[in-house]
This record gives C-alpha cells, structure tokens and sequence, in this order.
C-alpha cells in the first residue's frame, strides 16, 4: 500500500484549531489500525520556536530527540500517545537555511536560486520524508497561519503540485473555516468559507472536505449552501463544533463520519473496522465526571496567555481524571507576588506549582510562593525554574545564605547554587544550544521521587542551560533539601526534595513533556493525589 497524505489548510482566521482537527482525524485512523504520524509547517521565518518569546507563540515543545518545536506537535502526540521527532516540525527558516547552504555549496549548478522551483521542491521533500520511511500507511501535514498569507504561499503552491503529482487515492486536503453566528441577524454566515475556499482554489488547491468551525449547529440547508459554492460534496462539509474538551473532538468526528470520508477517498481496507476508542472513551468519563475538586496555583510570568503554559495546564486535566477529580488551576502571576501579599493571593490552594521560565521577571514572585509552600506544607511541584527557584529560597531561608542567587540573573553571585553548565560558559548562539530532549535520571530509593514513579530508572526530556551548582548539593543535603535524582552520566541533579514536608519535590526537567490521557504523567498524578488529601485532611 503506498502511503496516503493529507493536507490541513486553515481560512478566515487563526486558531480555529487545525492541530486538534489533525490530532482527532490521526486518532481516528490509528483506531482502526493504522500507522499515522502528523507534522507541523510553520511559515514564520525563524528556524524554530525556540528564541520565541512564550506570549508570541504559546510554548516550545520540545520532543525527545531535543527539536524546540511548535505546541501543536504536543497535541499530536497526547492525542496519538507515541513521540514526534525534529523531522515533524518544519518552518520556513529551515526551509530557506537548507536551500541557500545547497547553494553555497553548488548543488544548483550556478542556476538562479528562486521560490518555484527550489524552495517549494525542498518544502515538497520535506511533506514526503517521513512517508518514505515506510513506518506510516498516512501522513498528515498540518500547514500553520491562514490561507492569504503571504509567508504560507509557497507552503501553499507545494501542497498544488503535490495534489496534481500525487495519485488521486494518494493526496486529500481538508480546508478548515469559519462559520461565524450573527446574533443580531440570528444567522450562520457561511460567506467568510466561500471566500476563503475561493481563495484557496484561485492558489489552484481544491479541498476534498470543508471543516466548518462553529458555535452553533450547521442544519442541512447550510451545509448544501457551502457544499455548493465550495464544490465539495455535501456530505464532506463537516461540522466542528464547540466542545467540552478537546479530547471530545474525536468522538465528534466519528459523528460526523470524517474517518470514513478519508478512508473511502483513499480505497482502504479499514472502512470495514470500528474505531478503537474504549480506553479513550474511558478517559471522558472521568475526566466529566469528577467526584472531588481541588484547586492548584500555578504560578509563572507568561499566565496572561494559556497557551504559554500548554502541556502543563494538559497534564493537569489528564491527571485530575486519573484521580476522578476536578483541578481548577488558578493562575498567579509571579511578578506581583510579594512577601506582603502572598498569603492573599495563594490562600485556599490545595496545592502549587512554580512553572518554567527565562529571565530575570518575576523570579522573586516564585521564589516567595515557594517559600509559602513550604512554609505551609502545601504540596508543592517546581519545573525546571521552578525548581532552581526551590533551591535558591531553600539555601536563603533554611541554609542563612542571604545572597543565594542564580547565575542566569546575577552573573556575579557570591552564592551561585545556581550556575551555568560548563560547556555553556563559551556559547554565544542561543537557538537550539541548550540541554534538550530526553536525558537518564537515576533515581535514589526509598525517596518521594521513588514512591511516585515506581521504579528507579527514568527518562524525562529537558530544555534549559543552568543546574544545580554541585559544589552546594552536600550543604543543601545536611540542612534537610535532598539530590534525589541525577543524571546517570553527567551526575548532574535531576530532582530535589524536602522529606520533612508532606509533599514537595523539584524537578529539572519537563514533566508536562510527557503526559497523555491514556498515559498520565505520575509526577502530576501524584500532585493531585497530595493536594486532594491537603484539601480533606
């Protein structure tokens, strides 16, 4: 069986959630057997998300072989339950930066370099590569921003030349748009969809199905009308309407028959199975019918947008369903937390997390909420920065090293207990430099850290340049705070704890990394777990 591709455009505006309807079609068709993988082109320029500042473009996913890429690959894989890699997300600045090193090099043979044909064949190769790996039956390559843009027009032509190359069994497109409700008029407007196919079919793409993003129901007479002016069958304008959850989306899907139409335009077998989805249905359950609730602070500087925070505020959700328990999680802003005012803004929390960060905003806000929680004994998660904040106020307060600081923001700390990595010190580009992706951690037994995770061999993924400086590990273990985890090569501290405090652990890497619903992230689950008992006790 050759390998079948599909196409996601979006039209009228953004984040109508092309990621969840690609996430919802792959999980789909994996239900039913299929091998499926998605990727991510990005038109903006920069070679990846990774020097973005969080409130430009949400958070950096980072994949186990250490690709800084798009959130959208976090969905694919909670949804798919199996890891993206760096050959999943590609951008517009990798496209450029390969096509002109190949020029540099003379590959083009003293041809003028141009976007048609040079820049669109590199985009083309790069949408068959992961099909020529013979492990997918389909692939299905999400296109970011909108159609009309003027950075996704090559990305655009190349999905042209691909729908005319490519067998008529091999090569679908789904185009997802906006059909907005007028309240004052009590009218769907399908005007914005025939606009933005027309659009699309004017750059020589023709959509085999139409995804129409609403708020309200599409009766027949509207999806004729938009089948009609768009050219598709009626029966391939899918409504996707506003749910409860996105892990409902799928389910929605199977409703509005979206596997079967893609199965039956590419000829296979599968129509014939029911998709899989007991485990995923299982997981609804739960997840809607929760039989407590707690509340957990999450404390960090990019909370204005939620999508800074994505995978975490995920892993809560898969999480609070594995505990049949409802996780409100109140977001604080750590740049106005203060020792004055801390009580008031994190009173009523069952349980804290300090979230991930750069830069020098907002570090004393997490510092004094770890402080609180500690304090407190409230249960307590740092990730990352976190983390390094958890040890800065636990040497400050606990250890009587006022002047406790990390390197990353007073390079001249007189207590660095937070310092840079040694093969750092002599780097001055700082895209893709850093400790990424999946490293070792070897847990000690008998430890809290131990407790959760079951086992004492692990491997989480990472994205940072600082740790814990190893000359304060044995002043932080005699005065009560302990390396439970390390790396297994570098000896580099993984995972901090306080055993006198109920719950309070400290992890340098990314948890949230990790977390499926079918497959909860145990340092999560266990948060949960703690802040519930916290709440009952």
């Amino acid at each position: 069986m050759s390998t079948k591709y599909v196409f996601v455009l979006g039209g009228v505006t953004s984040s109508l959630g092309k990621g969840i309807i690609s996430a919802s079609l792959a999980k789909l068709l994996q239900a039913r057997g299929l091998s499926v993988t998605i990727q991510k082109f990005d038109p903006y320029i920069n070679v990846d998300p990774g020097t973005l500042n969080p409130y430009e473009h949400g958070e950096c996913y980072v994949t186990e072989d250490g690709a800084e890429t798009d959130l959208d690959l976090g969905h694919y894989e909670r949804f798919l339950n199996v890891f993206t890699s760096k050959a999943n997300n590609i951008t517009t600045g990798r496209i450029y930066r390969s096509v002109i090193d190949k020029e540099r090099e003379g590959a083009y043979l003293g041809k003028t370099v141009q976007v048609i044909p040079h820049i669109t064949d590199e985009i083309k190769r790069r949408m068959l590569l992961l099909g020529k790996t013979g492990k997918y039956d389909v692939i299905i390559t999400e296109l970011g921003g909108t159609v009309g843009d003027i950075e996704s027009l090559p990305f655009v032509e190349a999905v042209r030349q691909l729908q005319w190359e490519l067998p008529d069994e091999d090569c679908l497109v789904i185009h997802l748009t906006l059909v907005p409700y007028l309240s004052a008029a009590k009218e769907l407007k399908t005007k914005p969809t025939q606009h933005s196919v027309r659009m699309l079919q004017q750059n020589g793409v023709h959509p085999d199905i139409i995804v129409c993003r609403t708020e309200h129901p599409l009766p027949a007479d509207i999806r004729r009308k938009v089948a009609l002016f768009c050219n598709v069958r009626p029966n391939a304008v899918i409504e996707s309407i506003d749910a409860r959850s996105i892990y409902e989306v799928p389910l929605l899907m199977v409703k509005e028959k979206l596997d079967e139409i893609v199965l039956k335009k590419f000829c296979l077998p599968e129509l014939d199975k029911l998709p899989e989805l007991d485990k995923w249905k299982a997981f609804l359950g739960r997840l809607f019918n929760p039989k407590e609730s707690v509340n957990i602070a999450l404390v960090g500087k990019y909370v204005e947008l939620q999508d800074s925070y994505k995978s975490i505020l995920e892993s809560f959700i898969h999480a609070g369903a594995e505990n049949e328990c409802k996780v409100n999680v109140i977001t604080v802003h750590s740049e106005y937390v203060n020792e004055a005012n801390v009580a008031e803004k994190l009173s009523g929390m069952d349980g804290i997390l300090v979230a991930p960060g750069f830069g020098e905003r907002g570090i004393e806000g997490k510092i004094t909420a770890v402080k609180y929680a500690r304090e407190n004994k409230i249960p307590f998660l740092g990730i990352c920065l976190g983390m390094q904040m958890a040890v800065i106020e636990y040497a400050r307060n606990i250890l009587g090293l006022d002047d406790a600081m990390t390197t990353e923001i007073k390079p001249n700390a007189k207590n660095p207990v937070i310092d840079l990595m040694e093969d750092q010190k002599s780097m001055t580009i700082k895209g893709g430099t850093m400790r990424l992706g999946a490293y070792a951690c070897k847990i000690t037994e008998g430890t809290l850290a131990h407790k959760i995770y079951g086992e004492t061999a692990i491997s989480e993924r990472h994205r940072h340049r600082y740790e814990v400086n190893d000359v304060y590990v044995e002043m932080l273990e005699k005065g009560g705070m302990f390396a439970t985890g390390k790396n297994s090569e570098t000896g580099l501290v993984e995972i901090m704890e306080v055993p006198e405090h109920p719950f309070f652990i400290g992890v340098q890497f990314h948890p949230e990394l990790k977390s499926t619903p079918e497959r909860p992230h145990p340092l999560f689950v266990a948060l949960v777990k703690a802040s519930m008992e916290y709440k009952n006790r």
